[in-house]
Protein backbone atom coordinates (compact mmCIF):
# COMPACT_ATOMS: atom_id res chain seq x y z
CA UNK A 1 0.00 0.00 0.00
CA UNK A 2 1.24 3.79 -0.82
CA UNK A 3 2.30 5.33 2.31
CA UNK A 4 1.64 9.41 1.60
CA UNK A 5 3.25 11.40 4.22
CA UNK A 6 1.51 14.25 5.35
CA UNK A 7 4.25 15.73 7.59
CA UNK A 8 4.83 19.59 7.68
CA UNK A 9 8.30 21.13 7.87
CA UNK A 10 8.95 24.06 10.00
CA UNK A 11 9.39 26.41 6.82
CA UNK A 12 6.17 24.91 5.54
CA UNK A 13 4.12 26.25 8.84
CA UNK A 14 5.94 29.59 9.05
CA UNK A 15 5.43 30.21 4.96
CA UNK A 16 1.71 29.61 5.11
CA UNK A 17 1.09 32.01 8.38
CA UNK A 18 3.11 34.78 6.47
CA UNK A 19 0.96 34.03 3.27
CA UNK A 20 -1.95 33.91 5.35
CA UNK A 21 -0.92 37.48 6.95
CA UNK A 22 -0.69 38.60 3.40
CA UNK A 23 -3.58 37.92 2.17
CA UNK A 24 -5.16 39.26 5.35
CA UNK A 25 -3.82 42.44 4.95
CA UNK A 26 -4.71 42.78 0.89
CA UNK A 27 -8.16 41.72 1.89
CA UNK A 28 -8.62 44.40 5.06
CA UNK A 29 -6.45 47.02 4.01
CA UNK A 30 -6.50 49.89 0.97
CA UNK A 31 -3.60 51.08 0.53
CA UNK A 32 -0.75 49.01 1.83
CA UNK A 33 3.16 48.80 0.58
CA UNK A 34 5.95 46.31 1.52
CA UNK A 35 9.22 47.90 2.46
CA UNK A 36 11.67 46.67 0.28
CA UNK A 37 15.35 47.21 0.79
CA UNK A 38 17.21 44.57 -0.52
CA UNK A 39 18.06 42.75 2.29
CA UNK A 40 18.22 39.19 2.92
CA UNK A 41 14.73 39.41 5.12
CA UNK A 42 13.17 41.89 3.25
CA UNK A 43 13.88 39.75 -0.17
CA UNK A 44 12.19 36.44 1.82
CA UNK A 45 9.48 39.12 2.22
CA UNK A 46 9.14 39.60 -1.08
CA UNK A 47 9.16 35.81 -2.23
CA UNK A 48 6.19 34.81 0.40
CA UNK A 49 4.16 37.62 -1.52
CA UNK A 50 4.97 36.74 -4.82
CA UNK A 51 3.86 33.10 -3.76
CA UNK A 52 0.55 34.27 -1.67
CA UNK A 53 -0.51 36.31 -5.28
CA UNK A 54 0.51 34.03 -7.94
CA UNK A 55 -0.28 33.45 -10.56
CA UNK A 56 -1.31 37.48 -10.16
CA UNK A 57 1.34 39.82 -9.62
CA UNK A 58 1.84 41.14 -6.02
CA UNK A 59 -0.96 43.74 -5.47
CA UNK A 60 0.88 46.59 -3.62
CA UNK A 61 3.99 48.72 -4.38
CA UNK A 62 7.19 48.24 -2.89
CA UNK A 63 9.03 50.79 -0.88
CA UNK A 64 12.54 51.72 0.12
CA UNK A 65 13.75 54.56 2.50
CA UNK A 66 17.02 55.17 1.03
CA UNK A 67 19.27 56.86 3.20
CA UNK A 68 21.59 57.79 0.43
CA UNK A 69 24.23 55.98 1.94
CA UNK A 70 23.71 52.00 1.30
CA UNK A 71 25.72 49.82 0.32
CA UNK A 72 25.50 50.01 -3.80
CA UNK A 73 25.40 45.92 -4.47
CA UNK A 74 22.30 46.24 -2.49
CA UNK A 75 20.28 48.98 -4.30
CA UNK A 76 21.79 47.53 -7.50
CA UNK A 77 19.55 44.34 -6.08
CA UNK A 78 17.05 45.83 -5.23
CA UNK A 79 16.18 48.10 -8.77
CA UNK A 80 16.96 45.02 -10.63
CA UNK A 81 14.42 42.52 -8.56
CA UNK A 82 11.61 44.93 -8.95
CA UNK A 83 12.02 45.53 -12.48
CA UNK A 84 12.00 41.77 -12.71
CA UNK A 85 8.85 41.44 -11.31
CA UNK A 86 7.27 44.47 -13.07
CA UNK A 87 6.53 46.21 -9.24
CA UNK A 88 5.92 49.48 -8.53
CA UNK A 89 9.48 50.96 -6.19
CA UNK A 90 8.62 53.95 -4.25
CA UNK A 91 12.16 55.48 -2.86
CA UNK A 92 11.82 58.06 -0.05
CA UNK A 93 14.70 59.72 0.29
CA UNK A 94 16.90 60.96 3.23
CA UNK A 95 18.63 63.19 1.24
CA UNK A 96 15.91 65.15 -0.20
CA UNK A 97 14.21 65.28 3.42
CA UNK A 98 17.53 67.08 4.42
CA UNK A 99 17.50 69.04 1.39
CA UNK A 100 13.75 70.33 2.53
CA UNK A 101 14.69 71.09 5.97
CA UNK A 102 12.39 68.26 7.50
CA UNK A 103 15.78 66.70 9.39
CA UNK A 104 19.11 68.12 10.04
CA UNK A 105 22.53 66.14 8.93
CA UNK A 106 24.12 64.39 11.82
CA UNK A 107 27.96 65.34 11.96
CA UNK A 108 31.28 63.91 13.69
CA UNK A 109 32.59 61.14 13.73
CA UNK A 110 29.66 58.82 14.97
CA UNK A 111 27.22 60.55 12.57
CA UNK A 112 24.72 58.38 10.44
CA UNK A 113 21.42 58.82 8.53
CA UNK A 114 19.54 56.51 10.23
CA UNK A 115 17.81 57.79 12.47
CA UNK A 116 16.63 60.42 10.00
CA UNK A 117 14.67 57.63 7.86
CA UNK A 118 12.09 58.07 10.71
CA UNK A 119 10.96 61.26 8.98
CA UNK A 120 11.17 59.88 5.45
CA UNK A 121 9.08 57.18 6.27
CA UNK A 122 6.31 58.80 7.84
CA UNK A 123 5.91 61.73 5.26
CA UNK A 124 5.75 58.76 2.59
CA UNK A 125 3.73 56.85 4.47
CA UNK A 126 1.71 60.31 4.77
CA UNK A 127 2.04 61.48 1.06
CA UNK A 128 1.15 57.88 -0.77
CA UNK A 129 -1.81 57.42 2.00
CA UNK A 130 -0.65 53.98 2.77
CA UNK A 131 -2.60 52.23 5.53
CA UNK A 132 -0.84 48.90 6.29
CA UNK A 133 3.06 48.63 5.83
CA UNK A 134 5.09 45.41 5.60
CA UNK A 135 8.12 45.12 7.46
CA UNK A 136 10.60 42.11 7.73
CA UNK A 137 11.39 42.73 11.61
CA UNK A 138 11.26 39.35 13.37
CA UNK A 139 11.00 38.76 17.14
CA UNK A 140 14.21 36.68 17.88
CA UNK A 141 16.40 40.13 16.95
CA UNK A 142 15.97 41.89 19.80
CA UNK A 143 13.73 42.89 22.85
CA UNK A 144 11.68 45.51 21.44
CA UNK A 145 10.88 43.44 18.70
CA UNK A 146 10.33 40.41 20.71
CA UNK A 147 7.06 41.90 22.25
CA UNK A 148 5.65 43.39 19.43
CA UNK A 149 2.24 42.37 17.69
CA UNK A 150 1.96 40.94 14.17
CA UNK A 151 -0.04 43.64 13.22
CA UNK A 152 1.59 46.39 15.65
CA UNK A 153 -0.65 49.75 15.56
CA UNK A 154 0.87 53.03 14.91
CA UNK A 155 -1.49 56.27 15.43
CA UNK A 156 -1.70 59.72 13.58
CA UNK A 157 1.79 60.74 14.61
CA UNK A 158 2.97 57.10 13.29
CA UNK A 159 3.92 56.49 17.01
CA UNK A 160 4.07 52.82 18.76
CA UNK A 161 2.55 52.51 22.16
CA UNK A 162 3.61 49.48 23.71
CA UNK A 163 1.25 49.98 26.51
CA UNK A 164 -1.11 50.48 23.59
CA UNK A 165 -1.04 46.89 22.17
CA UNK A 166 -4.87 45.63 20.58
CA UNK A 167 -5.49 42.11 21.21
CA UNK A 168 -3.94 39.50 19.28
CA UNK A 169 -5.93 35.93 19.34
CA UNK A 170 -4.48 33.68 17.85
CA UNK A 171 -4.57 33.95 14.16
CA UNK A 172 -7.10 37.17 14.40
CA UNK A 173 -5.87 40.22 13.86
CA UNK A 174 -6.78 43.77 14.70
CA UNK A 175 -6.86 45.95 11.29
CA UNK A 176 -9.95 48.50 12.44
CA UNK A 177 -7.87 52.19 12.35
CA UNK A 178 -9.24 55.72 11.89
CA UNK A 179 -8.03 57.94 8.79
CA UNK A 180 -4.32 59.03 9.55
CA UNK A 181 -3.50 56.00 11.33
CA UNK A 182 -1.79 53.09 10.04
CA UNK A 183 -0.77 49.44 10.82
CA UNK A 184 2.85 47.86 10.70
CA UNK A 185 2.44 44.29 9.78
CA UNK A 186 5.73 41.82 10.51
CA UNK A 187 4.72 38.45 8.46
CA UNK A 188 7.92 36.95 9.45
CA UNK A 189 7.71 37.57 13.07
CA UNK A 190 8.01 33.80 14.11
CA UNK A 191 10.93 33.17 11.94
CA UNK A 192 14.66 33.33 13.11
CA UNK A 193 17.74 34.27 11.54
CA UNK A 194 18.50 30.79 10.97
CA UNK A 195 14.67 30.16 9.38
CA UNK A 196 15.56 32.94 6.93
CA UNK A 197 18.92 31.27 5.64
CA UNK A 198 17.00 28.11 5.51
CA UNK A 199 14.16 29.32 3.12
CA UNK A 200 16.75 30.95 0.95
CA UNK A 201 18.60 27.98 0.63
CA UNK A 202 15.11 26.15 0.15
CA UNK A 203 13.93 28.63 -2.38
CA UNK A 204 16.74 28.78 -4.45
CA UNK A 205 16.86 32.67 -3.82
CA UNK A 206 19.22 35.39 -5.38
CA UNK A 207 20.65 37.94 -2.24
CA UNK A 208 23.34 40.32 -2.82
CA UNK A 209 26.94 39.48 -2.85
CA UNK A 210 27.50 41.32 0.18
CA UNK A 211 26.13 38.59 2.31
CA UNK A 212 28.99 36.47 1.37
CA UNK A 213 32.84 36.18 2.18
CA UNK A 214 34.80 38.46 0.17
CA UNK A 215 37.65 40.59 0.75
CA UNK A 216 37.16 44.28 1.52
CA UNK A 217 38.99 47.43 3.29
CA UNK A 218 37.41 48.27 6.66
CA UNK A 219 38.72 49.45 10.53
CA UNK A 220 37.36 48.51 13.63
CA UNK A 221 35.46 50.51 16.32
CA UNK A 222 33.83 49.15 19.17
CA UNK A 223 34.42 45.89 18.30
CA UNK A 224 33.00 46.34 14.67
CA UNK A 225 33.95 46.35 11.48
CA UNK A 226 32.47 49.22 9.40
CA UNK A 227 34.09 49.63 5.91
CA UNK A 228 36.23 52.15 4.22
CA UNK A 229 33.71 54.55 2.48
CA UNK A 230 32.89 58.20 1.77
CA UNK A 231 30.29 58.42 3.96
CA UNK A 232 31.97 56.67 6.83
CA UNK A 233 33.85 58.96 9.12
CA UNK A 234 37.14 57.67 10.56
CA UNK A 235 39.64 58.32 12.93
CA UNK A 236 42.89 58.64 12.51
CA UNK A 237 43.49 56.51 15.35
CA UNK A 238 41.15 54.25 13.30
CA UNK A 239 43.80 52.42 10.62
CA UNK A 240 42.52 50.52 7.39
CA UNK A 241 42.87 47.20 6.85
CA UNK A 242 41.64 44.57 4.71
CA UNK A 243 40.15 41.65 5.84
CA UNK A 244 37.53 38.81 4.83
CA UNK A 245 34.27 39.11 5.57
CA UNK A 246 30.79 39.23 4.91
CA UNK A 247 27.56 40.97 6.19
CA UNK A 248 24.77 39.50 8.32
CA UNK A 249 22.14 42.20 7.44
CA UNK A 250 22.91 45.51 5.66
CA UNK A 251 21.80 49.15 6.40
CA UNK A 252 23.54 52.04 6.18
CA UNK A 253 26.86 52.16 5.83
CA UNK A 254 27.81 54.43 8.61
CA UNK A 255 26.46 52.23 11.54
CA UNK A 256 26.35 48.48 9.93
CA UNK A 257 29.61 46.35 10.89
CA UNK A 258 30.81 43.43 8.72
CA UNK A 259 31.70 40.22 10.75
CA UNK A 260 34.91 38.01 9.83
CA UNK A 261 33.92 35.07 7.69
CA UNK A 262 35.11 32.54 5.23
CA UNK A 263 31.36 31.57 4.09
CA UNK A 264 30.78 31.75 0.24
CA UNK A 265 27.65 29.41 -0.03
CA UNK A 266 24.55 29.76 1.70
CA UNK A 267 25.28 26.08 3.16
CA UNK A 268 28.65 27.43 4.82
CA UNK A 269 26.60 31.09 6.17
CA UNK A 270 23.64 28.21 7.81
CA UNK A 271 26.91 26.62 9.32
CA UNK A 272 28.16 29.90 10.37
CA UNK A 273 24.77 30.75 12.18
CA UNK A 274 23.87 27.80 13.78
CA UNK A 275 26.86 27.85 16.17
CA UNK A 276 26.46 32.07 17.04
CA UNK A 277 25.31 33.07 20.12
CA UNK A 278 25.33 36.89 19.20
CA UNK A 279 22.18 38.14 17.36
CA UNK A 280 22.97 39.58 13.71
CA UNK A 281 22.10 42.97 14.82
CA UNK A 282 24.02 42.68 18.09
CA UNK A 283 27.02 41.85 16.15
CA UNK A 284 26.56 44.61 12.97
CA UNK A 285 24.54 47.12 14.11
CA UNK A 286 26.26 50.04 15.90
CA UNK A 287 22.83 52.06 16.75
CA UNK A 288 21.26 49.15 18.26
CA UNK A 289 24.03 48.85 20.62
CA UNK A 290 24.07 52.58 22.25
CA UNK A 291 21.82 51.44 24.73
CA UNK A 292 19.53 48.54 25.42
CA UNK A 293 16.38 50.78 24.99
CA UNK A 294 17.71 51.99 21.64
CA UNK A 295 15.89 50.44 19.15
CA UNK A 296 13.16 50.61 21.61
CA UNK A 297 12.88 54.33 21.79
CA UNK A 298 13.27 54.04 17.60
CA UNK A 299 10.27 52.54 17.70
CA UNK A 300 8.59 54.50 19.95
CA UNK A 301 9.76 57.31 17.25
CA UNK A 302 8.05 55.98 14.37
CA UNK A 303 10.25 53.95 12.34
CA UNK A 304 10.21 50.36 13.08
Amino acid sequence: MLQRDYTTSQLDVLEAEAIHIMREVAAEFERPCLLFSGGKDSIVMLRVAEKAFWPAPIPFPLMHVDTGHNFPEVIEFRDRRAAELSARLVVASVQASIDAGRVAEETGRRASRNRLQTTTLLDAIEEHEFDAVFGGARRDEEKARAKERVFSFRDDFGQWDPKNQRPELWNLYNSKIRKGEHIRVFPLSNWTELDIWDYIRREGIEIPSIYFAHTRSVFERDGMLLPDAEVVRRGEDEPLFEATVRYRTVGDMTCTGAVASTAVTVEQIIEEIAVTRLTERGATRADDRASEAAMEDRKKEGYF
